[in-house]
This record gives C-alpha cells, sequence and structure tokens, in this order.
C-alpha cells in the first residue's frame, strides 16, 4: 500500500511538472505567438514568460510558403511551418519575372519589398500563406504598372514605379494587419538585342552631342574673334581719329603761329622801314630771292640757268633792298634807274642723235 501511494506521488509529481514545463511559454524580443483555446483565438502573446493551460490552449502553428532563387539561377519552393511570428521588418527577394511593357517589349524585373507585421492575429487569420500573398500581388501590381509605360519610360521612371508600388501593396495589405515600408526594383533587364539597340543610340547620341558641343565651340571661337577684329578695328579707327586731329590741331596751330610771327616781323620791318618802303613788297622780294636759291641749288655739274620771267620785276625788288640799306646808312637822294639787264642766251642744244 505503501508502495503504490509512493508511486502514485511520484506520478503527480511529474504529471505537475510536465504541466508546468508545458505551461511555461518564453517568447523572445520582437516575436509573439498566437494562443487558441479549444481551436479558438484566445489571446496573443507578448514577449516575456507567459503561462498557458496546456492541452487546453495551443499556440497556433502557420505553415508559410516562400519561393527563392535556386544556385542554379532556378525558383526554389520553401515551406515553412512555426509558431512564432516575427514582428521585426522583413525583406522578400522575389524571383525575377517577365513583364511586357506597354511598346510590347518583354524585361525581366527583380523586386524587393520590404514589409512588417502589425496585427499578427490578421497576418494568421486574414490570410492563409502571407509570403505567397504578397509575393503574387507584387508580381501582378507590377505588371499592370509596367504594361502602362514603355521601355525608356520604364528604365528612367524606377522611384515613381517604387512609389506607386508601394501605395498599392500597402493600401492591399492593411487587411492582412501588413505595413508595406517600400519596394525596389532591383535591377531591370531589357532582352539582348534590345539592349544591343540601346548601346548604339547612346553611342550616337554622345557622337551627336559631341559633334553639337564641337561646333558650338567653334562658332563661339569665331564670334570672339570676330569681335575682337571689330574691336580692334574700332580702336585703330578711334586712335587713327584721334591721330588726325591732333595733327591737324598742330597744324593749325603751328599755322597760326607762323601767321603770327609773320604778322609780327612785317609790324617789325614796317616800324624799321617808317613808311619809305612797302614792308609787303619787301618781304616778297626776300621770298622770291630764296626761291631762286631753292631752285638753282643743281648742284656743281648742272649746267642750266634759270631766271624768272619777270626778271626787272625782281631787279626793280633789289633795287628797292639797295634803296633800303642807302637809308639807313646816307641821307636821302634821288636814287638812279637801274639799267635793265641783259639776259645771257643760252647755247644751242646739242642735236639728237
Amino acid at each position: 500500500m505503501f508502495d503504490f501511494l509512493q508511486t502514485v506521488l511520484i506520478v503527480l509529481i511529474i504529471a505537475i511538472i510536465v504541466f508546468a514545463f508545458l505551461g511555461f511559454k518564453i517568447v523572445r524580443h520582437s516575436e509573439t505567438m498566437v494562443i487558441e483555446r479549444l481551436g479558438r483565438y484566445d489571446r496573443t502573446l507578448q514577449s516575456g514568460i507567459n503561462i498557458i493551460w496546456p492541452i487546453v490552449d495551443r499556440p497556433r502553428t502557420v505553415h508559410w510558403r516562400y519561393t527563392e532563387n535556386g544556385n542554379d539561377g532556378r525558383p526554389l519552393h520553401i515551406t515553412k511551418s512555426t509558431a512564432r511570428i516575427d514582428l521585426r521588418e522583413t525583406v522578400y527577394d522575389f524571383p525575377r519575372q517577365n513583364v511586357i511593357t506597354r511598346d510590347n517589349v518583354s524585361i525581366l524585373i527583380n523586386a524587393l519589398v520590404y514589409f512588417q507585421i502589425n496585427d499578427p492575429m490578421k497576418a494568421v487569420y486574414e490570410i492563409n500563406n502571407l509570403p505567397d500573398a504578397i509575393e503574387k500581388l507584387t508580381q501582378t501590381t507590377l505588371r499592370n504598372i509596367i504594361g502602362e509605360l514603355d521601355l525608356d519610360e520604364s528604365l528612367v521612371s524606377r522611384d515613381t514605379v517604387n512609389k506607386k508600388l508601394g501605395l498599392i501593396l500597402d493600401e492591399a495589405t492593411h487587411k492582412w494587419g501588413v505595413k508595406v515600408n517600400r519596394v525596389e526594383l532591383q535591377d531591370i533587364t531589357p532582352p539582348a538585342d534590345v539592349q544591343h539597340a540601346m548601346e548604339k543610340q547612346m553611342r550616337a547620341e554622345r557622337e551627336r552631342r559631341a559633334q553639337i558641343l564641337s561646333a558650338e565651340g567653334f562658332k563661339g571661337a569665331a564670334i570672339l574673334e570676330a569681335e575682337g577684329i571689330r574691336e580692334a578695328d574700332i580702336h585703330k579707327a578711334e586712335g587713327e581719329k584721334q591721330a588726325n586731329i591732333l595733327r591737324a590741331e598742330g597744324e593749325a596751330q603751328a599755322i597760326e603761329r607762323l601767321a603770327a610771327a609773320q604778322a609780327n616781323a612785317l609790324s617789325q620791318v614796317a616800324a624799321s622801314l617808317d613808311g619809305r618802303t612797302d614792308p609787303a613788297a619787301f618781304l616778297i622780294a626776300m621770298r622770291y630771292v630764296e626761291t631762286l636759291k631753292e631752285i638753282s641749288a643743281g648742284g656743281p655739274q648742272s649746267k642750266l640757268v634759270y631766271l624768272p620771267y619777270e626778271a626787272t620785276g625782281m631787279l626793280g625788288a633789289l633795287g628797292g633792298i639797295r634803296e633800303l640799306f642807302q637809308n639807313n646808312t646816307a641821307p636821302p637822294s634821288p636814287a638812279p634807274l637801274p639799267a635793265t639787264p641783259r639776259v645771257p642766251t643760252l647755247p644751242p642744244a646739242p642735236p639728237a642723235a
């Protein structure tokens, strides 16, 4: 009897230990568990130590199916069963998919989705397979968005596609207790022939831009050179104009000073003659003699003799000069008439050969 009671007591102690072990649930930080009581949702456990009733309360196990790229590039399907739901932000890398643009070009697109579970109960009960549902929703939405764009627009409008896709996914997954933070298009790969054509187009465009820049450079250089020549001609003309003006002013001042000097000399001659002889005739005679000296200065080998046409007039002027000197040295007396000089005859010219 004592052995029976001892055995029962040991069994009860073991049952209590097992019961307590099964009733204690330790939940790590950023994780949670959905508890069902007799098959019905009861509560969601928080991080830390939680106590449940074994046999009556059971954690809900979820089966999530993922699609990942294998080592050979083929899609690999993975099914994961867990009772713990991760509340951290999750990055889901979808395999590449074919998408057709509006201009009927098939391209390969690889997308990344960053989402986070906000309500574990909805993520478990509102959708059967959350990762697979997000993948399929992203693929169909991406096809619709890219189908409205041309190839060039889809290549340069990644930010627009990311924002539009993120808004649509966030709105659609809200009832699943999921928050889609952002969506990124990892790469867009057009077909090989399209890539070759795009490279040729890009090369031609760069050559065209280079030619345009070169032509604009030559044009600018020609314009600057023409403007420089024009400015130089303008400055040169301005300099010549200023030089001519200054030269003319100098000549005018010289003429004025020469006229003033001649007038002063004439007044002095008139004052020295004291009315006995016309000063104008005296000056003309002096100029006449100076002109004859310049004409006759032909050198020692010159045999030509130049006489003025009006020789008597010149001799009369010389007579006036002599009379001037006689008046300055002796008392005035009647001056004899000057004899008419004989004009020497020139030898006959030698006959022409």
